[in-house]
């Protein structure tokens, strides 16, 4: 993404006003964009990390306005953890994503679950927190994690897409919580709308959505066409797999890989297309 500095607010259309935390990685590229939504009375969209940094500059520019609702669209704790301070700063309920806790020990590489996530209301889909000149409408997006909603601006046909559409990478899909089906069953769901523009969790604003959702696609749909030509070369654990794949990936990068990859196999395995035992992955009969 274009080089801005963290905590300065950027006016991205009149009703939208963005700010990037200070937790820039491989996984969030320069950080997490929270978007400030409203002229009058506010709502704040994916306050980030518990960061007192990002949370005094996020009041900066609510500057004693009335905020209607902390908005998060999953559980990732570069996204909601900044919820819980900011709620007590201004008094305004917590709402979105449901919480969610997955029993599991694997990794969970792009960002860790926050365990303490607890909103004051789910919204389904089509449920709508409003102010004085805009609506926030929820829309279930899972896939990259089980719980991911993205919000609808009607007022400018903005779509906030948190993580499920990028501005610079594809999403990793981590099993147990990420799941490939649903994450591209979601993608198929946002080329049935007429979003002017998507507002990312990391990267920059995506101008032509419809031609990056079906570039997704099909980039997803390669690599699975990729992954069925290995197998039926010859079967193979997940490791040599992902290193067939994604020959000179940064090695940072690897173990996100992996999980994409696992994902992959699990929807495929549950299309009957392949099956898995003692950690070799094969074609099935």
């Amino acid at each position: 993404m274009a080089e801005h500095p963290t905590g300065i607010p950027i006016q991205l259309e009149p009703l939208v006003t963005r700010v990037l935390a200070t937790n820039p990685s491989p996984y969030t590229n320069g950080g997490t964009q929270t978007h400030i939504v409203g002229a009058g009375d506010l709502a704040v969209i994916d306050p980030g990390p518990d960061d007192p940094a990002h949370i005094d500059a996020l009041l900066r520019v609510i500057a004693g306005r009335p905020v209607r609702a902390i908005v998060i669209t999953h559980h990732h704790r570069d996204h909601s953890p900044g919820s819980r301070p900011l709620a007590a700063a201004t008094g305004a309920p917590i709402v979105g994503a449901a919480p969610v806790h997955v029993a599991s020990d694997t990794p969970r590489l792009d960002a860790a679950f926050d365990m303490e996530y607890a909103p004051d209301r789910v919204l389904a889909e089509g449920e709508d927190v409003a102010g004085d000149g805009w609506t926030l409408t929820a829309l279930p997006t899972p896939g990259h994690t089980s719980n991911h909603l993205a919000f609808a601006l009607p007022e400018t046909r903005a779509l906030f897409s948190g993580d499920h559409v990028m501005g610079w990478a594809t999403s990793v899909v981590s099993p147990p919580d990420g799941d490939m089906g649903q994450y591209m069953a979601s993608l198929d769901k946002l080329l049935g709308r007429d979003d002017r523009i998507y507002y990312p969790g990391h990267g920059e604003a995506v101008e032509n959505p419809q031609r990056l959702v079906r570039g997704m696609l099909g980039h997803r749909k390669q690599r699975e066409g990729q992954i069925l030509r290995l197998l039926r070369a010859a079967p193979l654990a997940l490791d040599a797999i992902t290193a067939r794949m994604y020959v000179g990936l940064d090695p940072r990068l690897i173990p996100a890989a992996e999980r994409s990859v696992l994902a992959h196999l699990y929807d495929l395995r549950g299309r009957e297309l392949v099956n898995g035992e003692d950690g070799i992955w094969r074609i099935a009969a």
